[in-house]
């Protein structure tokens, strides 16, 4: 009913614009004036189709989340699993990448061995990692400098060094190697890792703890992670010692 009120008093104006045209308008304007009242004519016939159907010329940004989106929502929902599975895939590539750095051109990948560092990573590191982080956000909640160097030396001296002994330990009884030759390995290896991870992890650590939030940080510890895993892939894959040294 609206929209034939509007057109009626609008063809009426057009009319009497025409009728009045030579006196008022010797310079050709009216036909401008008459295009913009058609244009307002078929307007309301336009607004009434999008009000009828509902339809938005814009799309919806929610439609293109994209990976980031979904990953984050990932940790959100299952954080073990997330978690364990990208520690898994670092390790992998971590692995795959020390062996083309060592291995000579004849040689072929050891696939055993990668699979071993994904495992590790998948059912060791990972989980490890969530409690771990999860662990220090509820004893140490705040996030100003004295607090991140609490955690920074809490991971330096009760977290690394517990898994890095479990890592050469299971490393070496995945392979095959009894008690006295994990012992051997842990006295010739253990030290040598340790003081490179001193030097290493406390300036990842510090921006992992300074700068994200608990659940971001597994993720961005398994991103510092992928430069030290090639090393600890090729440390864990070292001939085994003939003897224990004294």
């Amino acid at each position: 009913m609206s929209r034939a009120l509007f057109r009626k008093a609008t063809s009426d104006a057009a009319r009497l614009i025409r009728q009045n045209a030579a006196a008022e308008d010797p310079f050709g304007k009216t036909s401008l004036a008459i295009l913009n009242l058609r244009r307002l004519q078929s307007r309301p016939q336009f607004l009434g189709r999008g009000k009828q159907t509902g339809s938005s010329p814009l799309p919806s940004s929610s439609s293109s989340v994209g990976f980031v989106g979904w990953y984050l929502g990932m940790i959100k929902s299952r954080p073990v699993f997330t978690k364990s599975v990208t520690s898994s895939l670092i390790y992998i590539a971590a692995d795959l990448s020390s062996q083309t750095i060592a291995k000579k051109s004849e040689d072929s990948y050891d696939l055993v061995r990668t699979a071993r560092m994904g495992g590790y990573g998948l059912c060791v590191l990972g989980p490890t990692l969530h409690c771990w982080f999860n662990f220090m956000s509820r004893l140490l909640p705040r996030q100003d400098f004295i607090t991140t160097f609490k955690k920074m030396a809490m991971g330096n001296i009760i977290y690394g060094p517990i898994m890095m002994v479990t890592f050469f330990s299971l490393n070496a009884l995945l392979q095959g190697e009894g008690g006295s030759d994990i012992v051997a390995r842990l006295k010739r290896d253990f030290l040598p890792a340790m003081r490179n991870c001193v030097m290493y992890w406390p300036i990842c650590d510090f921006i992992t703890f300074k700068f994200f939030p608990v659940h971001l940080q597994p993720l961005v510890s398994n991103a510092f992670s992928y430069l030290w895993t090639i090393y600890m892939t090729y440390m864990g894959n070292r001939k085994k010692p003939d003897v224990i040294p004294s």
